[in-house]
C-alpha cells in the first residue's frame, strides 16, 4: 500500500509540473476563446487532423521485482468520443527473487471512449514477447525461455492539455486475462504516464 500511494504522489506532482507556471495563461486563454466563437474553416478538408501520436512510459514495482517500459502509439479520432490506435511495446524486468532481469517486446491495438475530454475508458489487447526464469532442477540454477503472453488490459485515463494540441495523461489499467506466463502479479495496475501531439 505504501508503493502505491508514493506513486500516486509521484503522478500528482508530474502533473503540477507538467502545468508549470503556464497554469494562469491557459485559464486566461480558455476563457477567450471560449467567448470568442472562431470563424468556420474556409476549406473543410484543411481542419484538424484525425491523427495523433505519442507514447507512454509505464512502471510498477513492489517488493520483489521492477518493470519499465517505453511505448510508442499512433491513434485515429473515429468520432470526437470515441479512438482506435496502435502501440509499439518494450518492457525491461527485474526480479529480486530469482535474481533475474529480461528485455521484452511486442505490440497491441487499443480503443478508447471519452465521455468527457478529461476523462478516457480504455481497452487493449497487447501480445508481447517475455524471457520468464526457469528454474533447472540439474544445474540448480535459474535458466530462461522466451514465450509469447496475451494480456486484455482495461481501465482508464486522465489527460490534461498543456497546449494548444498537446497533452499529458496518467493512465492505470489492469490485466484480466492473468495469462500464467505474465510478469505481472495478480491484479497488481499498470500505471503509465504519457505524452502526446493531436490528442
Amino acid at each position: 500500500m505504501k508503493h502505491i500511494t508514493l506513486v500516486l504522489i509521484f503522478l500528482f506532482v508530474t502533473i503540477v509540473m507538467a502545468q508549470g507556471n503556464d497554469t494562469v495563461t491557459v485559464a486566461k486563454d480558455s476563457v477567450a476563446i471560449e467567448e470568442q466563437t472562431p470563424p468556420p474553416p474556409s476549406n473543410p478538408q484543411s481542419s484538424v487532423s484525425k491523427w495523433y501520436y505519442g507514447g507512454t512510459v509505464g512502471f510498477n514495482f513492489w517488493s520483489d521485482y521492477f518493470y519499465l517500459s517505453v511505448n510508442p502509439i499512433i491513434g485515429y479520432n473515429v468520432s470526437p468520443k470515441f479512438s482506435v490506435g496502435g502501440k509499439l511495446l518494450y518492457s525491461y524486468y527485474n526480479y529480486d527473487e530469482p535474481d533475474f532481469s529480461s528485455h521484452n517486446y511486442g505490440a497491441s491495438i487499443f480503443a478508447r471512449f471519452r465521455p468527457i475530454y478529461q476523462i478516457y475508458l480504455h481497452s487493449e489487447f497487447a501480445y508481447e514477447s517475455y524471457e520468464i526464469p526457469v528454474y533447472n532442477i540439474q544445474s540448480r540454477e535459474y535458466d530462461s525461455e522466451r514465450n509469447w503472453v496475451p494480456f486484455l488490459l482495461l481501465g482508464g485515463g486522465f489527460v490534461q492539455r498543456v497546449g494548444p494540441n498537446a497533452a499529458v495523461y496518467v493512465e492505470v489499467l489492469v490485466d484480466v486475462l492473468q495469462d500464467e506466463n505474465s510478469p505481472y502479479e495478480d491484479w497488481d495496475p499498470i500505471i503509465s504516464i504519457g505524452g502526446g501531439v493531436g490528442f
